[in-house]
């Protein structure tokens, strides 16, 4: 373990992962346990952070699994007293629930809209509400907040609920970065671009291709300059940073960890 979060508390939202291989919570809160934190690993699945939880493990972090339905504000709220009563304090937060809907506004029910706006935008509300008068009261923390590539351009497909929450995610941060900046809290956002994560096969290739995997794939690669998909780890690493004392002087910024796609003007 390198040590860049020894000593620090962190909740990692929608740990855990709809199959196998790293998808962005999973290793999040892997890498954060590796680096040192003590992770209090939160989703409302306890089977989808089996694996999650076996890979701290065996690489010797610390980590407790807890059972949240991040939409739900009372959940949200008994989640960060379970940090408080385990561990004494909240030094990180990563608000990483979140998952796209197909559908453009013609296509999308009322009924999805709202449910992406619960599942992308209220969840993040929510982790910022109730984590933020914690680290107020002990001097300051750093908050994580993920978003999409899609929330500030088009990404390929129509999924207009998913790309106005995560955009609200980017305003979100922003305005809560000023807001509490004078209280030593830092919120900063991740900006992933098209992965390969487990979603991918479980969910998206489904949506969009008919199932068919590879072809998903190829058309994902084709839009990418450096040629390849990065997944979740690629997530966490920019997600170390800001949540790291390395990142003191930074709040109120996002990273864009996508191969250079949202660069491109073709």
């Amino acid at each position: 373990m390198a040590g860049r979060l020894q000593g620090k508390v962190a909740i990692v939202s929608g740990a855990g992962c709809v199959g196998p291989g790293w998808g962005n919570g999973r290793a999040i809160a892997v890498i954060f346990a590796q680096e040192g934190a003590k992770v209090l690993a939160a989703d409302k699945n306890r089977d989808a952070m089996t694996e999650t939880i076996a890979r701290v493990r065996e690489a010797g972090g610390e980590i407790e699994p807890h059972d949240c339905d991040a939409t739900d504000s009372a959940q949200v709220a008994k989640m960060m007293s379970a940090a408080q009563a385990r561990y004494g304090r909240i030094d990180i937060l990563v608000n990483n629930v979140g998952g796209s809907a197909a559908g453009g506004v013609a296509e999308l029910s009322e009924e999805a809209w709202d449910a992406q706006m619960d599942y992308n935008l209220k969840t993040v509300f929510l982790g910022c509400k109730h984590a933020i008068p914690v680290m107020a009261a002990q001097g300051g923390g750093a908050i994580v907040n993920i978003a999409s590539a899609s929330g500030t351009r088009w990404s390929g497909s129509a999924q207009v609920g998913y790309a106005a929450s995560k955009a609200g995610v980017l305003q979100l941060s922003r305005v809560t970065a000023v807001q509490y900046a004078a209280k030593g809290i830092r919120v900063n956002t991740v900006i992933p671009g098209q992965l390969h994560t487990p979603m991918v096969e479980v969910r998206l290739a489904r949506q969009r291709t008919g199932g068919d995997v590879d072809a998903l794939l190829k058309t994902r690669v084709s839009r990418i300059p450096l040629g390849f998909m990065g997944d979740g780890r690629d997530t966490a690493y920019a997600a170390l940073y800001l949540a790291s004392d390395e990142a003191r002087f930074v709040t109120g910024a996002e990273i864009l960890v996508d191969g250079g796609m949202t660069a491109r003007c073709d």
